[in-house]
């Protein structure tokens, strides 16, 4: 009888058998430091493995600016091409972001495929879009990006076209393709792309006469973004302890302390860096965020670099124009690291440390945010004749009835609600008691 333990073992073991053994190379250019050279090649390397390949050299150099031919000097590539050879490498990536010259240079010299960190997020975001829209959304980046890429193989070399890091996803070309068919799926993938935009933007409209505050979870890839929303919620999204895992929106109901409703969403994770082809081709999922009335930004507290995944995170919101929404910075996996999240709460005043696995800290964020959307909301009196059954309804559904008092025809209700809310209910209002959201908290 067969043991399923080693059956998956050994596919494991095939599996790695079969990975390919990449060299990463970063290039230390003005003002960055060593330091950070390191930091993003022990970023790169994670990406890499959760695209299914193994580091097995890293190649660093300091210089003034790229060398135009190779990116790298010509003393340092001949010591690449020579690492290459000793660790028997399949695929060079760069940490930096190559011209498609310096690549075919590149590949000429070392005598293999020559990527970099673009090519790999665009690899891991190919391998795990699920749904049409975001099927749509990969291959349109990658068309973008292997469009100026075109040319023959290099003799000797690794071709794209035998798979690997760089080389998956829908739509996969020949890297002989004719340069005007492309041309033309891209415009295709373009006017898909509008129409599923359109849909989706009769869904927003829908969401918002239903009255329901938007709050959109935001983060670092591998942050707990979907474990957190899974906590709340229990909505059953994939969690996986790998980048990227989630790229497909999802939205569900949360009802926040108080009773008052909210459409929570969680998004695709950024990363330092982030291709703009991505951000372009996403830029209809990751409005998601930039219409949220807030946001709930999720940092991994036992991360090296939780300052920099916040400082990322914010740079990828200035570009999808989502910088003005106010936030609430929640330092996630409080359990691994609950002194560096306790000096990061402090460092932050406002913010909150949980553990969306363990659920610690969950009712404290719940309440926080709560208090958050209650200072966007008006407090607003309203007389509604009892026959109005409806609208009585929809207070206590939409909103959070502050106090209530019984008359003879009808009842006076104090409540906070939404704009969109109480314009629906703007022939029962009686007294508007201000907005009462200016100097709510950020």
């Amino acid at each position: 009888m067969s043991n399923p333990y080693q059956e998956a073992l050994g596919q494991t073991l095939i599996e790695r058998a079969f990975r390919e053994r990449i060299v990463l190379v970063g290039v230390t250019l003005p003002p960055l430091t060593d330091s950070d050279t390191d930091e993003s090649l022990d970023e790169l390397a994670r990406l890499v493995d959760t695209a299914g390949a193994d580091e097995a050299a890293r190649i660093t150099q300091r210089r003034d600016a790229p060398d135009p031919t190779w990116f790298l000097g010509k003393g340092k590539v001949e010591e690449l091409k020579q690492v290459c050879l000793d660790v028997d490498a399949d695929t060079v990536v760069f940490d930096n972001e190559l011209s498609p010259a310096q690549q075919y240079n590149l590949e000429k010299l070392l005598g293999r495929t020559a990527l970099d960190r673009t090519a790999v997020i665009l690899d891991i975001f190919a391998q795990n879009a699920h749904t049409l829209e975001g099927k749509a959304q990969v291959e349109l980046a990658l068309l973008r990006y292997r469009l100026p890429r075109l040319r023959r193989g290099v003799k000797g070399a690794l071709s794209q076209q035998g798979g690997g890091i760089g080389t998956r996803g829908p739509g996969e070309t020949k890297l002989e393709v004719d340069r005007r068919r492309i041309m033309r799926r891209i415009t295709k993938l373009e006017h898909e792309l509008r129409d599923l935009g359109q849909r989706r933007e009769v869904q927003r409209k829908s969401r918002e006469r239903s009255g329901l505050s938007s709050v959109t979870i935001v983060g670092y890839t591998n942050a707990g973004k979907s474990t957190l929303l899974n906590a709340l919620t229990a909505s059953g999204v994939l969690v996986q302890d790998r980048l990227f895992a989630t790229l497909d929106p999802t939205t569900r109901r949360l009802a926040l302390p108080g009773g008052e409703p909210v459409l929570l969403s969680d998004t695709v994770g950024f990363v330092r860096r982030l291709p703009h082809g991505l951000i372009e081709a996403f830029k209809s999922t990751l409005e998601v965020a930039s219409e949220a009335d807030y946001l709930v930004h999720v940092v991994d507290a036992s991360d090296v670099d939780p300052r920099g995944q916040i400082e990322a995170v914010h740079e990828v919101l200035g570009e999808i124009e989502a910088e003005r929404v106010p936030e609430l910075l929640v330092f996630n996996k409080a359990d691994l690291a609950p002194e560096a999240a306790a000096e990061l709460v402090a460092e932050h005043p406002g913010s909150v440390a949980v553990s969306a696995a363990t659920g610690e800290g969950l009712d404290l964020l719940l309440r926080t945010l709560a208090d958050r959307m209650r200072a966007l909301s008006r407090v607003v009196e309203l007389f509604i004749p009892y026959e109005n059954g409806d609208a009585l309804a929809m207070v206590h559904r939409e909103g959070e009835v502050v106090s209530t008092a019984h008359q003879d025809t009808g009842a006076r209700i104090r409540a906070r609600l939404s704009d969109a809310s109480a314009g629906r209910l703007r022939e029962f209002i009686v007294d508007g008691l201000g907005d009462d959201s200016a100097g709510a908290p950020k």
